[in-house]
C-alpha cells in the first residue's frame, strides 16, 4: 500500500509538471502515466487479500495438526511393532532353551546308550529278574543279581530295581560291579525324581570307589540333582568340578552346555 501511495504521489507530481510542458512532451507523460496505472492495475490484481491470507494461515495451520496426528500414529505403531519384535525374541530364547534342553538329553541318552552297551558286552545275556524275591534266590551269582536289577532299570521297573541293586550291594559290597550297581541305583532314584536319594547314592560312589569310570557320570547327575532342588550353587559347583577335572569327557560337554544354560562361567 506505500508503494501504491508513492506512486500516486509521482503521478501528481507529473500532472504538475505538464502544464509547464510542451505537447509533445505532455503526450509522452501521458503515455508514461498509463503505463504506470497499467502497472499498478496488476499490482492491485496480484497483491493478496486478507482474507486470502487468513485462509492460507488456517489451511497451514491445519495441514500442520495433520503432520502432528500423523507422526503420532506412527509413534504408536512403531510402539506396537517393538513390543511385537520383543514378544518374537522371547519367543526365540524359549525356542533356543528348549532346542538345547532337547540336544543335553539326547547326549545324555547316547551316553547311557553307551554304558548299557559297554555292560551288555561284558556280561553275558541272563533271564530277566521275577522280582526282588526272585533275585534273593540267586544271589550266589553276582553277575546274575547285577544282570537282573540292571534289565528292571533298563524297563523303567525303577522302584524294583531299586530293590535289587540294594540286595546286590548288600550281598556284594566290594566286585567288579559295585560301583556300577551304586551308579544305577542312583540313576533310579533320579529318574524317580527323589534327587536327595540321589544325591546320596552319588555320594556314596564318590566316596567309596573314587577311581571308578562312573565318577564323572556321578558327579554330572549329582549337579543335576541340585540344580533340580532349586540348590544352584552347589549344582554350578559340581559341573564345574566336572569340566576342571574331566575336560575331555562327554560329561565335561554336557556340564559345560548346561552352565552356558545358567549364563555361568566354566570355572
Amino acid at each position: 500500500m506505500r508503494a501504491l501511495g508513492t506512486i500516486g504521489t509521482v503521478v501528481a507530481l507529473a500532472l504538475i509538471s505538464a502544464g509547464c510542458t510542451g505537447g509533445t512532451e505532455l503526450q509522452s507523460i501521458q503515455t508514461q502515466l498509463s503505463e504506470i496505472q497499467r502497472q499498478v492495475l496488476q499490482l492491485q490484481r496480484q497483491m493478496p487479500s486478507k482474507a486470502s491470507v487468513e485462509d492460507l494461515a488456517q489451511r497451514l495451520e491445519a495441514q500442520s495438526e495433520a503432520l502432528v496426528r500423523a507422526q503420532a500414529d506412527r509413534d504408536v505403531r512403531l510402539e506396537g511393532l517393538t513390543a511385537q519384535i520383543e514378544q518374537l525374541q522371547a519367543r526365540l530364547d524359549d525356542s533356543t532353551y528348549r532346542l538345547s534342553q532337547l540336544s543335553q538329553q539326547v547326549a545324555a541318552t547316547n551316553q547311557e546308550l553307551k554304558a548299557v552297551r559297554a555292560q551288555q558286552q561284558s556280561i553275558p545275556a541272563l533271564p530277566p529278574s521275577g522280582g526282588a524275591s526272585g533275585g534273593a534266590a540267586v544271589t550266589a551269582d553276582p553277575e546274575t543279581l547285577y544282570r537282573a536289577a540292571y534289565n528292571d532299570y533298563l524297563r523303567g521297573n525303577y522302584d524294583q530295581a531299586i530293590d535289587q541293586f540294594r540286595l546286590y550291594l548288600e550281598t556284594f559290597p566290594e566286585t567288579e560291579l559295585s560301583d556300577n550297581a551304586i551308579y544305577w541305583y542312583g540313576e533310579c532314584y533320579y529318574r524317580l525324581a527323589r534327587f536327595r536319594q540321589a544325591i546320596e547314592r552319588f555320594e556314596e560312589l564318590l566316596n567309596r570307589f573314587p577311581r571308578s569310570d562312573k565318577v564323572p557320570s556321578a558327579l554330572l547327575k549329582k549337579g543335576y540333582a541340585y540344580l533340580e532342588l532349586g540348590e544352584q550353587a552347589q549344582g554350578i559347583l559340581q559341573l564345574q568340578h566336572v569340566t576342571r577335572q574331566y575336560p575331555g569327557s562327554d560329561e565335561s560337554n554336557l556340564a559345560r552346555q548346561r552352565l552356558r544354560e545358567l549364563g555361568v562361567d566354566e570355572g
